[in-house]
């Protein structure tokens, strides 16, 4: 893995016309770093190849459409995040739907919409997908989700090789195989092996899709499969919450291509087509978040910094399991004319009325006064979709895109509560 550049980085926010006026908390994407992003990780990708974008990180309508406008797919594992795709303009025989359980109403949904591929993880996924398929008349294209018999190395998030929920597990396919031929209505057409999440470093990303083309030649040979996309996931790493430049694997798409060639010869003629996923990577370098300071005070001689954002805003999704755990670089963005000194082992929280809403315990960070607005950089992914949106009530933070150096759109998100069914003082409708 090299640590350099070769493109132009996204300018400094403070460059940006009528970004100091815009109220604050604030998520500031650049559509120019995402399109950046997205070249460098597709010359990083052995070719040719198609990119699944995972809305997960980030369903902001302005990234996925970027994004799908470079030819990006979509891969969604929810209904909210299926209309998400489709409104910003992803056709969709190009979104693979995923996840390990779907309810039936989510099938039928997405069917009907003319959802492209489904990404199924057991013969019972295999049963429901056929049901839906026979009840909308039409014929479904599924992966088949393997969970391999041993983890890749270097993962910050295990996906396989461990008791999961995510897909089948090989030696269970291999040994009964009869139990996941295709369905009436199913087209049994391609596998799905996403192994690790978050991964930096070059030799254990070829180390993942080693095993998972291995993998992958074996079931489909077993299987007597007529293999039409084979879905190596991905798990390209990105920094988080601190500054730094994306990670670049200069001999990925080398090692990977040779990996392909000595299992699926065909590939390169689209025998299979092959597909790596990302969210992270194409997103994450795109989005800082932007806070005021609410109070700076000293507290058993330690001082302590206030911001409006805590994990409500950012870094609230424990079921993420960051090793070591979430410490954001905090810098300042706008300070009112004072000069610039260092607050040493300050503890930096956020304003909900708990012990847990704090972002650090001792960080050295620029000395601040109450006002003054700070940037957390490398959030665009698993910001503002991973926090604690609903914890205390606090307000949504803004959404800012920036396209061409410009605002171009601003928005919230809202939580709304709707009233299914009202019921009288005595329980009845």
């Amino acid at each position: 893995m090299t640590e350099h550049q070769p493109t132009t980085p996204a300018p400094e926010l403070a460059l940006v016309p009528g970004l100091d006026q815009v109220e604050t908390p604030a998520y500031v994407y650049d559509l120019d770093e995402a399109r950046r992003a997205h070249g460098l990780l597709r010359r990083m990708l052995p070719q040719p190849s198609r990119l699944f974008y995972s809305l997960k990180a980030n369903a902001h309508p302005a990234i996925v459409e970027a994004l799908a406008g470079l030819g990006c797919s979509a891969e969604v594992c929810s209904s909210g995040e299926l209309a998400a795709a489709l409104e910003a303009g992803v056709a969709p025989d190009r979104i693979l739907y995923t996840g390990p359980g779907k309810r039936d109403a989510e099938m039928t949904e997405a069917v009907k919409a003319g959802v492209g591929w489904f990404s199924v993880d057991s013969p019972a996924a295999l049963d429901q997908a056929a049901r839906t398929a026979e009840a909308a008349g039409v014929t479904v294209r599924c992966l088949l989700r393997i969970n391999d018999s041993s983890p890749a190395p270097g993962q910050s998030l295990t996906m396989t090789g461990v008791a999961s929920q995510f897909g089948a597990d090989a030696d269970w396919v291999l040994s009964r195989p009869g139990e996941f031929a295709a369905r009436p209505g199913v087209e049994l057409a391609g596998l799905h092996l996403y192994m690790g999440s978050n991964i930096t470093d070059e030799d254990a990303l070829v180390a993942q899709f080693t095993t998972a083309v291995s993998t992958a030649r074996r079931i489909t040979d077993s299987l007597g499969l007529d293999l039409r996309l084979l879905n190596l996931g991905g798990g390209f790493g990105a920094p988080y919450a601190r500054s730094g430049p994306l990670p670049l694997f200069d001999g990925l798409a080398r090692r990977v291509a040779g990996l392909l060639d000595a299992e699926f010869p065909g590939w390169r003629e689209g025998g299979p087509c092959v597909a790596f996923e990302s969210g992270r990577f194409l997103s994450g370098s795109c989005g800082s978040l932007l806070t005021r300071v609410l109070d700076v005070k000293m507290s058993h001689g330690r001082p302590v910094v206030v911001l409006e954002s805590g994990i409500n805003h950012l870094g609230g999704m424990s079921g993420l399991r960051r090793l070591p755990p979430l410490v954001p670089e905090v810098r300042t963005a706008v300070a009112r004319g004072h000069g610039g000194g260092v607050l040493r082992g300050a503890i930096v929280t956020g304003p909900l009325c708990t012990p847990l809403d704090t972002w650090a315990r001792s960080l050295d960070l620029p000395e601040v006064r109450i006002g003054d607005v700070v940037e957390v950089r490398n959030v665009g992914a698993y910001g503002l979709s991973a926090s604690l949106l609903a914890f205390l009530g606090h307000p949504m933070p803004q959404e800012v895109v920036v396209d061409g150096g410009r605002i171009t759109g601003i928005s919230r998100l809202d939580l709304v509560r709707r009233n299914s069914v009202r019921l009288n003082s005595g329980g009845k409708e």
